[in-house]
């Protein structure tokens, strides 16, 4: 399963490519199974329908927990830093780790969840978030998280597409020097969710809140009802483990759907291969769990392979911009994983934070969520690196369960803003706007993949149709990334950028469709139009062209702006507020009623020289006004 120089990765890509299911089944081996698989891998990209590891049986918290007690049980699982420095942490050791997602399982079956049942979980970033994680696999429950910075509206709407039976959240959450009010935004969320019976409510920040009698109970109180003896359930391989919701380029956000077997086999395999981890190394993924890096790499990945995991209820900046490196020299952290946008938005506040901490124990960083520029590359290679610690700028989504191209560290030769090269397992193919294949080196186009690999989505949850149509109808037989990518001439893969209508706001997918139709509802919106541009910090930034249903004066102009992006907060989050709001007469539309994106991206990025044809517009003129009026 290691890979420990670049021959031993040609050797395992090579065997991954002319021989997949014998590959990943010998990688498959090394985890505990009930009952083995009768076959390996079973596909097609036409329905699709894809299964790994037929007729396998197995519980995902047995590889992470059970099967390390003998060796592990005294080595930290999980090390969690809180928001306030001054805090005590926590440090859960394996036996303790197993021991409370036993109890919150056996609380989340008093409850009435079982096998199959879907749970919420909307909480802060504290040991709980992973116990309630783990103790949905536990018992066979489908956990679906949401990250703490989504609205009312955003839960329902996940709760409803999911049929969750239960949320668990916590009174309030702690995010820099803010204080989060998680339960009334549940709260609110569920006026319309009636299929929700029970909400288990942890205490975090003392906050206030309305119980409901027979609905709402308290975690701490439920956890004194119940024993430490809870027996996994089995699974079967293809079971759904969890649901994570996903923005797309339509205004509805869509369920990804993952399974137990494969999505287990391809985390671990990537955690412990890509960052080389050894055992006892400490490893510090600065993600949410809210998002599929978090499920991956600081609650899966790591504990399938028996690693130590650092969780960080905080921000990057609070108390200030020296946190992170605060906890790395406290916690002597050996692997660091964090997102382009926190990296350039840490540049921002000089070396003063950076150079009085002792960083000596860093292996390995990582980058993801974007492409990284060279910019923020050479800083975090120079003065957090030091130039010793190969960076791992990784390329994957969260339909992808996993890494699909990353250098392996101190394996690969890496080369700024490039993603290298595919992992074994991973076929990547570009094509042009026809599907037709582009071969060679020194070229670019879409990005595909032609062969499944044990991570991939299975489908979106409640709606196959909609996964055949986002991910296999644009190039038959291809799943399709909706990435553009290049390929050098080393052969040496660089994503450029999305090519549907969804963007990458500081490493968070948000599709254009929603934030639109978050805006349209604000009373005096009659359309908007919203596009993407550089953002020094954010990657992305995000700029709305919005036609009132009368033009405001400038000073009415600056308070309408405020109430668009307080619908758009309430409706989304404040995670997809635009930075740019322009008032416009209209809209550069074609003949057919089809906005031209093209040309409202160009204006928003500053490059008004070339905006192309645009005799085929049903009213030019108003690309002219939309110029003058450019924010």
């Amino acid at each position: 399963m290691r890979i420990r120089t670049f021959d031993d990765y040609q050797q395992a890509y090579q065997q991954s490519v002319e021989d997949p299911e014998a590959f990943w089944a010998g990688v498959a081996q090394e985890f505990q199974w009930r009952k083995p698989w009768t076959k390996t891998l079973q596909w097609n990209f036409t329905e699709p329908n894809i299964k790994w590891f037929v007729g396998g049986k197995l519980n995902i918290t047995e590889n992470c927990l059970d099967r390390h007690l003998a060796e592990r049980g005294d080595q930290p699982a999980i090390i969690w830093e809180p928001n306030d420095p001054h805090e005590a942490g926590v440090t859960l050791t394996y036996r303790m780790l197993h021991d409370q997602v036993c109890r919150m399982a056996n609380v989340l079956k008093r409850n009435g969840v079982g096998k199959g049942d879907r749970v919420c979980v909307y909480m802060p970033m504290v040991p709980e978030l992973a116990i309630a994680v783990l103790a949905c696999a536990r018992i066979g429950a489908i956990h679906s998280v949401v990250f703490g910075g989504f609205s009312a509206q955003s839960i329902a709407d996940r709760i409803n597409d999911a049929q969750c039976r239960l949320v668990i959240t916590a009174d309030g959450a702690y995010r820099g020097n803010k204080e989060i009010p998680l339960k009334s935004v549940v709260d609110d969320a569920l006026i319309g969710c009636p299929s929700v019976e029970k909400v288990i409510v942890m205490t975090r920040t003392r906050t206030p809140v309305a119980m409901l009698k027979g609905r709402d109970v308290w975690m701490e109180q439920e956890l004194k009802q119940v024993t430490a003896d809870c027996p996994a359930e089995e699974m079967d391989a293809e079971d759904v483990l969890f649901i994570l919701y996903t923005s797309g380029s339509t205004g509805k956000p869509k369920g990804v759907v993952h399974t137990c077997g494969g999505y287990m086999v391809y985390a671990a395999y990537t955690f412990e291969n890509v960052f080389q981890y050894e055992p006892g190394q400490v490893h510090f993924c600065t993600a949410d769990i809210g998002w599929i890096t978090g499920h991956s790499y600081i609650v899966y990945g790591p504990l399938a392979c028996g690693a130590t995991s650092l969780l960080f209820e905080g921000v990057p900046t609070y108390p200030d911009a020296g946190r992170f490196w605060d906890i790395v020299d406290k916690h002597q952290v050996n692997i660091l994983y964090t997102a382009p946008t926190a990296i350039r938005s840490l540049m921002g506040f000089g070396l003063d934070k950076v150079e009085n901490h002792d960083l000596s124990s860093l292996k390995v960083l990582g980058s993801v969520g974007e492409p990284i520029n060279a910019e923020a590359w050479h800083w975090y290679d120079d003065h957090i690196g030091k130039n010793r610690c190969p960076i791992v700028d990784t390329w994957w989504q969260t339909e992808t369960g996993g890494m699909l191209i990353s250098p392996i560290a101190g394996v690969t030769k890496t080369k700024p803003t490039y993603a290298t090269l595919p992992l074994p397992g991973v076929q990547p193919m570009l094509v042009d706007e026809n599907g037709q294949e582009i071969e060679g080196n020194g070229v670019s186009g879409n990005l595909c993949m032609k062969f499944p690999w044990p991570g991939i989505l299975r489908t979106t949850w409640g709606d196959h149709e909609r996964c055949r149509q986002t991910y296999f109808s644009t190039y038959p037989g291809l799943y399709f990334t909706g990435d553009g990518c290049l390929r050098d001439e080393d052969g040496y893969y660089r994503i450029t950028g999305r090519v549907d209508d969804v963007l990458n706001v500081s490493g968070h997918r948000i599709g254009t469709a929603e934030v639109e139709n978050a805006i349209n509802m604000h009373t005096g919106v009659v359309e908007s139009a919203v596009v993407g541009y550089p953002h020094d910090i954010k990657g992305q930034g995000i700029y709305a062209y919005v036609i009132a249903d009368a033009m405001p004066s400038d000073h009415d102009a600056d308070l309408t702006k405020r109430d668009i992006l307080a619908t758009v907060s309430r409706v989304i989050g404040p995670i997809a507020k635009p930075d740019k709001i322009q008032f416009v007469s209209g809209l550069p539309k074609t003949r057919s009623g089809k906005i031209m994106r093209r040309i409202l991206r160009k204006i928003a990025e500053g490059d008004t020289s070339n905006l192309g044809d645009t005799t085929t517009l049903l009213d030019p003129a108003v690309v002219d006004e939309i110029k003058a009026g450019a924010v």
